[in-house]
């Protein structure tokens, strides 16, 4: 069969949904937990877990980088139709990597005022796992996945082959990622994150290049739903069942996790694509879209400018102290409609940032 190649309104839509999290800011819903505890399960779910498990906030990484994986077999049907030789699209994907790290680097540098080089940032990490996905694509498929398992594996066994103080898992400071990051890189992450969380990334953008094929390809919506429904089922099973022994912890990104979140992602595209390729319900997604279109743009403008923004509105709302406890979600929000707003003037005209 061969593969379409039409824009799928539901990956869009997807994608527009992940930024407008990931934009959020939360909602300001930590704000409002202070003024009033009772909301504070709801606002932990737009944190960061300290370390074990998971909270809603934890997926919204892994699916941004799900979807590039998933973007990329449209990507390249597309960039062959225009003549892009097999050396053309290797140069092509490798300056786009560069990049994307590069990109990294100056918007954590910026957002800290010094220089500051680093490899934990999300945009580093999809610089790092769409390279190595590129080559891997390159194989044949039973091969890919054998790559997938031993990236799983491998990473399970470096982490237990150098335990750390506290064990493999539970060591926050002498785990073999902070002991990396400390001989490469001369310190440690803030939050215990380690730059080596790209090697288990990579295999949630592989898993999403599978996802971009699976939807590419001519099967039925019911064979797709089925495929996807099935891979997000494994994803959740496996990752709880070996949770015991490989605790799903995103600081990490360790095996269990990066399978335990790709079975949450899939669930969620499945259910974006049902209610909007198989019911046909599009009209609503526009707004998803106006973002999704300008992922990168709003992104740089949330990590560089929130602040200032957060700022510039409080002058004209008062920063909404005067309707109570729900101030900081009222001033959250008008923050990121002002986000969307200039995102909605670029797409208006046609502008669209790439890198």
């Amino acid at each position: 069969m061969q593969p379409t190649q039409q824009r799928n309104l539901a990956l869009d839509a997807f994608r527009g949904f992940i930024m407008l999290v990931l934009a959020s800011g939360g909602f300001g819903l930590a704000g409002l937990a202070k003024r009033d505890p009772s909301f504070t399960f709801i606002a932990n779910q737009f944190e960061h877990m300290n370390w074990e498990w998971i909270a809603f906030w934890d997926l919204i990484q892994p699916a941004f980088m799900f979807i590039v994986g998933v973007a990329m077999p449209f990507a390249f049907v597309i960039r062959r139709s225009q003549g892009f030789t097999e050396s053309k699209l290797f140069r092509h994907t490798l300056a786009r990597a560069f990049r994307l790290v590069l990109m990294s680097q100056i918007l954590m540098s910026i957002s800290r005022g010094k220089m500051h080089f680093q490899l934990i940032n999300v945009l580093a990490q999809i610089g790092l796992t769409y390279f190595l996905c590129y080559l891997i694509m390159q194989l044949k498929f039973r091969w890919q996945v054998v790559i997938a398992a031993l990236i799983l594996a491998g990473h399970w066994v470096l982490f237990v082959m150098f335990p750390g103080t506290e064990g493999p898992f539970m060591s926050k400071t002498t785990n073999i990622g902070a002991l990396i990051d400390k001989f490469l890189f001369g310190r440690m992450n803030g939050g215990y994150w380690t730059n080596i969380n790209f090697i288990t990334s990579t295999a949630t953008t592989l898993f999403g290049v599978w996802t971009g094929q699976l939807i590419q390809s001519g099967r039925s919506h019911a064979q797709k739903m089925k495929i996807l429904a099935l891979g997000a089922a494994a994803g959740l099973v496996l990752g709880f069942a070996i949770h015991p022994w490989n605790p799903i912890i995103k600081r990490i990104c360790t095996t269990s996790f990066t399978l335990y979140s790709t079975g949450w992602v899939l669930a969620m595209l499945l259910a974006f694509y049902w209610v909007i390729e198989v019911r046909g319900y599009r009209k609503w997604t526009f707004p998803l879209v106006v973002i999704g279109a300008n992922s990168i743009f709003i992104y740089s403008l949330d990590i560089i400018l929130r602040g200032w923004l957060n700022r510039a509105v409080g002058t004209f709302t008062l920063n909404y102290s005067w309707i109570g406890n729900f101030a900081p979600v009222a001033q959250s929000c008008t923050v990121f409609l002002v986000m969307w707003y200039l995102c909605y003037w670029l797409y208006q005209r046609k502008i669209f940032f790439k890198l």
